[in-house]
């Protein structure tokens, strides 16, 4: 009666209305482990940094911990001159990169990153796991390619800027080693499961010198965390991550 009443089917209406929600849970990953849903605080908006609390579980961490331990080698930095990886004193921790979805575990955090970004996995680069011991650091810097650089040239060339950063903290740090931004005021202690999410670029597309950041020094105990960078333009093929997808 109520149907005929209002001339058109609301039952019809009802079930679409249902779909479209169901289709934005999904999207943004709410549908996944709404009780788990990491807390996102607004550390600043001129740069844009977010703070994502209990965005890792602590399993999750101790995973990632023991699949790179035995696998870290001293940190690079990009060469401005020639593009290629060196070493460098401004950067003085150990680390290693994972394969691109190279098992379920990773899979579902590299998924969890492009719900949370909303940019798609294939632009990010790999998982970059990094390991501070005491007194090693990472002296300010920005993550974006400097235009002015030959060097950084040849990746905006390639896969474009550096948009984002998101840093994923795998242990709560007994002194020290806290993420630094200068230029915004902001200081981000390493808690263990947390993340931190700044955009490089302004919404409109340039590269914002108020990201300027640093990895304070180490003073007791020790740092690891894990890196995602998303680039402009896929960093992998998405046949390569299907392949990955499906490989044991």
């Amino acid at each position: 009666m109520l149907q005929k009443n209002l001339g058109f089917d609301i039952w019809g209406l009802m079930k679409t209305i249902y779909f479209i929600l169901i289709s934005i849970l999904c999207i943004t990953g709410f549908a996944d482990s709404v009780e788990n849903r990491p807390n996102v605080k607004v550390l600043s908006r001129k740069p844009r940094i977010y703070l994502l609390e209990k965005f890792l579980s602590s399993k999750e961490c101790d995973y990632i911990i023991a699949e790179a331990k035995d696998k870290l080698v001293r940190s690079a930095v990009i060469d401005p001159e020639t593009g290629e990886d060196s070493i460098d004193d401004v950067r003085t921790s150990y680390g290693m990169d994972f394969q691109y979805h190279q098992d379920p575990i990773l899979t579902n955090i590299e998924n969890r990153i492009a719900s949370y970004t909303q940019v798609p996995v294939e632009y990010g680069e790999a998982l970059q796991v990094l390991n501070y011991g005491v007194g090693a650091e990472f002296i300010p810097h920005h993550d974006y390619f400097e235009r002015d650089c030959p060097g950084h040239v040849i990746h905006l060339e390639q896969q474009g800027q550096r948009l984002a950063t998101l840093i994923m903290y795998l242990n709560t740090v007994e002194d020290g080693g806290e993420t630094i931004f200068p230029e915004a005021k902001v200081v981000v202690k390493p808690i263990k499961g947390n993340a931190v999410l700044f955009y490089n670029c302004t919404p409109d597309g340039k590269e914002d010198p108020l990201t300027l950041h640093a990895g304070t020094p180490v003073h007791k105990g020790e740092k690891w965390i894990v890196t995602k960078w998303l680039r402009e333009r896929p960093y992998f093929e998405q046949s390569q991550i299907t392949q990955s997808e499906k490989a044991p």
